[in-house]
């Protein structure tokens, strides 16, 4: 009989067409599950668009590509390892209790060489970057492993979450503002020393632009994770689980409107200070209504309303990734 986990639709693609013997796997890295995919890549993707645009150009389409693929196993190595952390709690919830690791269908050595597997496979994407880029993927590693944990420790687990999903946004930017890839990097440092160019050509280069977009998705993730949070509020209660849901109870869609209103206002400094064209703002106003849109409709005792408003950001996260790529257009209204 095919187990499907209760937040994934039931006519995900492992479920319906992956052999029985990849389902495990599979549902390991929650690849039956795409939206957090969405949600990791996209202020990578974001990132990049604002690098370029404010270079004149549009996102390059290689680097696009490999931020999906390294989003992808991040994301899987990421739950794994929290299936592991959370193993015991998983198995009290209801919705995450036939977890492959929770359930035992999955060995804690056959979890960690998943992990493994993953992290060596976005490593080797990872070092095809410039200097600056590969110190941000390695720093993020920090905030990764202290996520499953703090929901033991604090009520905001969320935006730790925010701290960690958006960091690609940094990593997105630094990968293409430019320098020399990691590879190229050695070369020219082994032959012809470091002094040859500015910092910045060699290892590439932040900007105020990049560390607004980078804050405004950590209050966007608070916001659409608390709304994710809400599916649990019976369970998490039963067990002793932290959340922002729990800690705001009735208060929780005025604050997650809060929340958006912050991630918008900062959205629209990082434009301002990126000195994006007009192109920018109509899209930037489709995302806002995507986001305004979710508060009113929460309902916390309806945990598929949540769910369903949950997915609704990846269309968001999309509107600004495609608000920031046309930012580049300065053309005459």
């Amino acid at each position: 009989m095919t187990t499907v986990l209760p937040d994934a639709a039931p006519a995900n693609w492992v479920d319906r067409h992956a052999p029985r013997a990849l389902r495990p796997w599979l549902k390991l890295g929650r690849l039956d599950r795409p939206t957090g995919i969405w949600l990791l890549m996209l202020p990578g993707w974001q990132g990049i668009a604002l690098a370029d645009a404010m270079d004149g150009r549009a996102p390059d389409p290689w680097l696009l590509g490999a931020f999906f693929v390294g989003a992808a196993l991040m994301r899987a190595a990421g739950c794994a390892y929290n299936d592991i952390v959370d193993r015991d709690i998983d198995a009290k919830v209801a919705r995450t209790a036939m977890r492959p690791v929770a359930s035992g269908r999955i060995g804690l050595k056959g979890a960690w060489a998943f992990i493994l597997a993953c992290s060596l496979a976005s490593l080797a994407i990872l070092l095809t970057f410039n200097l600056l880029a590969v110190v941000l993927g390695v720093a993020s590693l920090g905030l990764v492993a202290f996520y499953p944990f703090m929901k033991r420790i604090t009520w905001w687990p969320q935006a730790w979450l925010g701290l960690t999903f958006n960091w690609g946004a940094l990593l997105g930017f630094a990968a293409a503002s430019g320098g020399v890839p990691l590879p190229g990097l050695v070369a020219v440092a082994l032959t012809r020393g470091w002094t040859i160019a500015a910092p910045d050509a060699l290892f590439g280069s932040l900007h105020l632009a990049a560390l607004l977009l980078y804050a405004s998705g950590v209050f966007w993730t608070l916001g659409y994770d608390t709304i994710y949070a809400v599916q649990d509020l019976e369970d998490d209660a039963l067990v002793g689980v932290k959340s922002s849901a729990r800690r705001l109870g009735e208060r929780a869609p005025a604050a997650v409107f809060a929340f958006y209103i912050v991630a918008l206002a900062l959205a629209g400094l990082s434009a301002l200070t990126a000195e994006l064209g007009w192109v920018f703002w109509p899209f930037f106003g489709l995302y806002a209504v995507s986001l305004l849109v979710q508060p009113g409709r929460l309902k916390l005792d309806d945990p598929k309303r949540a769910l369903a408003l949950f997915r609704m950001n990846t269309r968001a996260g999309l509107l600004l990734f495609l608000a920031v790529t046309v930012g580049y257009w300065h053309g005459a209204l």
